[in-house]
């Protein structure tokens, strides 16, 4: 069909938003003055930085105006260096880009952010062993 209603989705962008419908994807700062902010993740790709024009804005002064994009895959996110003074870190290892995984922390200037993705499924469930 080709009208101003209907667009065609291509099989990354329809991974994508089945990863976002079954996953509660967050940024949880855990070091940095920063400590304890909560970002959710409900878009394909953002930006991170101390400049005006990011997504997520962090008062750092080691950290570039726009130091690093968070961008979707097929199977998640990924972390990608955007031309930073300091450079981005994963898991303590710098890199240019990487892949995350639940539990990653990236480095990005003073502050450490943690990639947690929740299922759904699970979010505010309890089972017996769970306690």
């Amino acid at each position: 069909m080709n009208d101003s209603h209907t667009r065609k989705l291509d099989r990354a962008e329809l991974d994508q938003n089945l990863f976002l419908a079954r996953n509660r994807v967050s940024l949880i700062v855990v070091e940095g003055h920063a400590r304890g902010t909560e970002h959710v993740v409900t878009t394909p790709s953002l930006t991170i930085g101390r400049g005006p024009a990011v997504d997520i804005l962090i008062a750092d002064d080691a950290m570039s105006k726009q130091h690093a994009a968070i961008e979707a895959t097929a199977e998640g996110y990924r972390v990608r260096d955007l031309g930073s003074t300091n450079g981005v870190r994963v898991n303590g290892s710098r890199v240019p880009a990487a892949d995350l995984k639940h539990g990653d922390r990236i480095a990005l200037g003073e502050h450490v952010l943690q990639y947690l993705v929740e299922s759904k499924d699970r979010i505010g469930t309890y089972t017996l062993e769970d306690g």
